[in-house]
């Protein structure tokens, strides 16, 4: 697994975001998401831009969030999402190098950094937002940032 194990610290900025939410496990729920959000897509760009693929999600709780980035506040939403400015904020951004099927390891990974570093987390969701499309990037280069909200 190819896991950055120094965060870099940035400012995300506020997000218009469209979403499928899912409550429980990890493991069941984001591809519950998933499954659900991306035949939305051609539905979301027909009135929207989307900019952007990301996940949004709280441990406890277990509340996880598939959903997409749009240049503007969405119009003519299909049914089923649901849509949040999302405020941004600080965070602790580590980068993960390599298929999705890593991201639970590399998740866990970077919250025992974080318990390691004694990095002070606020009460917020935490991102994974996909940099790269897997359809059309190989397995081995695909990109994904997890970044931890920072107090």
């Amino acid at each position: 697994m190819k896991l950055t194990e120094a965060p870099e610290i940035v400012n995300w900025p506020e997000t218009h975001y469209v979403f499928i939410e899912k409550v429980g496990p990890f493991m069941s729920s984001a591809p519950e998401a998933w499954n659900s959000a991306h035949p939305l897509v051609p539905a979301i760009a027909k009135h929207n831009t989307i900019t952007g693929y990301m996940s949004l999600y709280k441990r406890g709780p277990k509340i996880y969030r598939a959903g997409f980035s749009l240049a503007a506040a969405p119009q003519q939403l299909p049914e089923g999402l649901e849509y949040t400015s999302f405020h941004g904020g600080k965070f602790s951004r580590f980068v993960l190098r390599g298929p999705f099927s890593d991201l639970p390891a590399a998740s866990e990974r970077v919250f025992e950094i974080v318990s390691e570093k004694g990095i002070d987390m606020r009460d917020d969701f935490c991102i994974e937002h996909y940099l790269t499309d897997p359809d059309n990037t190989p397995e081995d280069q695909t990109i994904t940032h997890i970044l931890i909200p920072t107090a």
